[in-house]
């Protein structure tokens, strides 16, 4: 609040002149002008709060949200009534609230933070990335009454950074692909169109996730959208999966039951794996497709639909097709618009990113704090073929995360078949000492090249001096008393 004082005129000296007195009503008034004209509205930090682009939320010393302005609630999705009296990790959903909170620091030590950067989950479970500073909360009497937090919205940072990186995004694939670029370049206009589209590529390489992709692109964005694995199932079942049934139709059918093509009424359906069903079924899929609209098992009149179906699978239609495996008609109906998502191994570009984006995941569910995968480690995930593509990318990933306790994914947390053979434990020994064996060697041959001299050693490995002598002491290497240094 800003305050304004105005000396008034002495008492013990009073004017007693006219002139004197007119002069002094004049300058009154003069004054008083002024102070309207500039006079600072009483809610002056409301003002300047609501106006400011930042969030900013203060909470009292039982953690309980006491403001919430403007931009706070448009970051967050979560409207200032909906906050206000409710725990600030209930409403401020980041992956730093449970470990490494900024305010809890501050609450804690009374030291201010600036610009921690992580990022909050919103109204809509969308990623947000934010920059974070932190305050105590006093009154005039410097009585802490609680905490402030000012974050900002790096989304638009982010999305730079990516671009100088050479990386794009759509919802949860990213790549630094050209092949995968030419997809997601045509992908606004595929999803703003209701043709049918075909999905092509191995086991592995996100075809849900391209599909849920183009619905969440698409004005059905906000309809069901459901995912059946057709070659999963047999006929009968399929059938009555996708488009339900009524009472009576078969034995234990005491009640009608709806279908998934029901459940998606509006929306999108992926058929995922459609080159695994029968001639027969792809018979009834057709008049799907082209009447828009189905026949419940047991029923006598068809019901409407208006679901917009894309189809995947791993194999390749167009050469069932030719070998009469695959219907013609129906591929002809469902080939409306294809993409082909490449494997892995052909993308390889993608590994460091998609590594990052699991190993955030996985932090945040599982609450813990790995920055990263070490240099070497990385090297191995590149030199891989990935039959499992993106899938077991992933896997690997996760087995890696439940055994690291460090800061980073290190080689020893990789399955074995990921490793080369010198890094492999022989029947005798372990990994552990392997990758000891081969750091030894290295040690060695680089003190060798420098006739032994620590310094120069150190700075051919790239380590401090300081580091290498532990390194030296810890693996147990023998060296000659005289170094490179000495005659």
């Amino acid at each position: 609040m800003v305050l304004m004082k105005i000396r008034g005129v002495d008492k013990e000296n009073p004017v007693s002149t006219e002139g004197h007195s007119r002069s002094i009503t004049m300058a009154s008034r003069r004054v008083t002008s002024s102070k309207q004209q500039n006079r600072v509205p009483e809610n002056v930090t409301e003002t300047i709060l609501e106006s400011i682009s930042d969030g900013v939320f203060t909470i009292n010393q039982e953690w309980q949200i006491t403001s919430f302005n403007r931009a706070a609630e448009e970051i967050t999705g979560v409207s200032r009534d909906e906050a206000i009296g409710r725990h600030c990790w209930e409403v401020f959903r980041s992956n730093m609230c449970e470990l490494e909170c900024a305010l809890r620091r501050t609450m804690e030590h009374g030291k201010s933070a600036s610009s921690s950067t992580t990022y909050i989950i919103n109204s809509e479970k969308k990623r947000i990335p934010i920059s974070v500073s932190t305050a105590l909360l006093k009154d005039a009497n410097n009585q802490v009454l609680g905490g402030v937090e000012t974050f900002r919205d790096l989304s638009l940072v982010e999305e730079l950074r990516k671009e100088l990186d050479g990386r794009f995004q759509v919802g949860d694939m990213v790549s630094r692909s050209s092949a995968m670029k030419k997809i997601f370049t045509i992908l606004p206009q595929v999803s703003e169109s209701d043709s049918t589209v075909l999905i092509e590529g191995e086991t592995g390489t996100g075809k849900e996730l391209l599909t849920r992709a183009i619905h969440d692109l698409s004005p059905r964005k906000g309809m069901p959208f459901v995912a059946i694995n057709c070659g999963a199932l047999p006929d009968n079942l399929l059938e009555s999966e996708l488009f339900g049934y009524k009472a009576g139709a078969f034995t234990h059918a005491t009640k009608n039951k709806p279908g998934h093509f029901a459940a998606a009424e509006g929306g999108t359906i992926l058929l995922d794996e459609i080159g695994d069903t029968s001639s027969a079924f792809q018979v009834r899929l057709l008049r799907v497709l082209e009447e828009k609209e189905y026949l419940p098992l047991g029923a006598v009149k068809p019901v409407k639909s208006n679901v917009r179906i894309i189809a995947a699978t791993n194999r390749d239609l167009a050469e069932q097709v030719r070998n009469g495996e695959f219907r013609q008609d129906l591929y002809y109906r469902i080939n409306v618009v294809q993409l082909n998502l490449p494997p892995l191994r052909e993308r390889k570009e993608d590994i460091p990113l998609l590594v990052e984006r699991f190993i955030s995941r996985l932090n945040h569910f599982r609450g813990k704090t790995i920055q990263g995968i070490g240099e070497e480690a990385l090297h191995f995930l590149m030199a891989h073929d990935y039959p499992g593509n993106i899938r077991e990318l992933e896997n690997i990933i996760e087995r890696a995360f439940i055994l690291c306790s460090e800061e980073t994914i290190q080689s020893a947390h990789l399955p074995i078949d990921l490793l080369p053979d010198g890094f492999k434990a022989d029947s005798q020994g372990t990994l552990e000492s392997a990758r000891e064996s081969s750091e030894i060697q290295s040690i060695l041959e680089a003190l060798k090249r420098n006739n032994f001299n620590r310094l120069a050693a150190a700075r051919e490995l790239g380590i401090h001096k300081s580091t290498l002598f532990r390194k030296i002491k810890k693996l147990e290497i023998n060296l000659p008393e005289i170094d490179g240094r000495k005659k």
